[in-house]
């Protein structure tokens, strides 16, 4: 018995310090929500643009309700493995364990890791933007260059990212939850103003004469969807819950979606209203046009920025934790405490230049709009509309002719389809807008 006790303590770092489960459903579900609702949802009135209202509407709709059932699947299976000895925190284990499959361990590790860095580059170059704007607007003339402002939200999240464990993140995530109520509240306000003013743009939502680019523009619309409802990590939230966790994720689904609820269709039906096919692929953009005045008070405008900055950096911490778990993983010692000298310094380096290199891709990369197309398309649709129901049909192994199986592999041959065909719709729009794109530029492309 000697032996085996001695053997036992060999703890994994990345599950004991960074994916400690300590939480309750309602720290899950402010997890949850700020991995979903975030300045993404400036895009929904562009991706309506791209299906107008009544097929933009049920898109909507459909894609909320799907992947509400995908992620309820997922928590199933991530239950039903617990109650067999599996706890899974981390993703690809999941995956692998329930597919049986060894190249799936590194599918989903190397597509968590994509959405994981795309992300963290991307709220780092959308929070300089913010700066930016805020910083133009005080002093048009002034020297500072975008450059700049990534590095201060990237020093910011340096700062922020010692926070040491996903668990830590609950009372930012909750003030997260929050801000994208404040500011989906105030952009709608905004719209619904510039919608009545005598400045607003001729309401048109006419779709493209050309049928072929009516079908590449809605299912460029759907991968923006995907995008804004997706995650990707999932059993990772899941994980900081306080064993057992059964049920408990479900609870959270319910607090997220709720916040959803607002969020997503208030500027959607908002926003579209207002600017019709002339809408931006970031609605603040259309409310302050390059030329002519603001269609909103400045007052309302900034705080509304300022909102969509301070969650941008709670943003960039969740969507860190991944890559902060793989590296705690690899270079703690869980035998020592987390802030013992042996493991604060590897965590203080790997975590800085992590960070020091999403935000050198954001100074070098600075356009966005178009790339939350092929995220949604190339990453989210096979994590969050694809495994769920593979996984749930193998692990919980439903009877082959039962509603729930067939329901099952319809919604993976569906969306399986669907990511391709809008993986093909964002790469062409991508290739299609690449002359504005410039190295290095200092000004932000949508």
């Amino acid at each position: 018995m000697a032996p085996a006790a001695a053997a036992k303590p060999t703890a994994d770092a990345g599950a004991a310090f960074v994916l400690e489960s300590k939480g309750t459903w309602w720290h899950a579900g402010f997890h949850l929500t700020t991995a979903i609702v975030g300045p993404t949802v400036l895009t929904l009135p562009y991706a309506l643009r791209g299906m107008g209202w009544a097929l933009g509407l049920t898109a909507l709709s459909v894609i909320g309700a799907v992947t509400f059932y995908e992620y309820s699947l997922m928590s199933r299976v991530l239950d039903h493995c617990e109650a067999r000895g599996r706890r899974h925190i981390r993703f690809r284990e999941l995956a692998a364990d329930v597919l049986g499959s060894g190249w799936m361990f590194y599918f989903v590790v190397t597509v968590q890791t994509a959405i994981n860095t795309g992300v963290s580059i991307g709220t780092i170059l959308l929070a300089a933007d913010c700066l930016e704007i805020m910083y133009t607007s005080l002093s048009p003339d002034g020297p500072l260059k975008l450059y700049h402002f990534i590095i201060i939200v990237a020093v910011a999240l340096a700062f922020l990212s010692q926070l040491p464990s996903f668990h830590s993140l609950r009372h930012i995530n909750f003030a997260s939850l929050l801000l994208s109520l404040g500011y989906t509240i105030l952009v709608s306000a905004a719209c619904v103003r510039a919608g009545l003013s005598k400045d607003a743009p001729v309401k048109d939502y006419s779709l493209s004469s050309s049928k072929s680019d009516q079908t590449f523009n809605a299912f460029l619309s759907i991968s923006i969807l995907a995008s804004v409802f997706g995650n990707g990590i999932l059993p990772e939230i899941q994980a900081t819950l306080a064993p057992p966790a059964a049920g408990k994720m479900v609870k959270a689904l319910v607090l997220c979606y709720s916040v959803i609820v607002l969020a997503f269709y208030l500027p959607s039906i908002t926003g579209y209203w207002a600017f019709g096919n002339k809408v931006q692929s970031n609605v603040l953009k259309s409310l302050m046009p390059d030329s002519g005045p603001a269609l909103a008070p400045t007052w309302l405008l900034g705080l509304a920025v300022l909102f969509v900055l301070l969650q941008l950096l709670a943003i960039g911490l969740v969507y860190s934790q991944v890559a902060y778990e793989i590296m705690e993983k690899n270079s703690a010692d869980a035998a020592q405490g987390r802030f013992s000298r042996r493991n604060l310094v590897p965590r203080l380096l790997l975590r800085t230049l992590y960070l020091a290199f999403c935000a050198f891709m954001a100074a070098m990369l600075p356009f966005f709009g178009d790339i939350v197309g092929v995220v949604g398309a190339v990453g989210f649709i096979p994590l969050d509309f694809v495994l769920p129901v593979v996984m749930y049909n193998i692990a919980l192994a439903p009877p082959k002719r039962s509603p729930l199986f067939l329901a099952n592999t319809v919604l993976m041959v569906v969306f399986a389809g669907v990511g391709a065909i809008g993986a093909f719709a964002s790469i062409r729009k991508l290739v299609l807008d690449a002359g504005q794109f410039k190295l290095f530029s200092n000004n932000v492309v949508d």
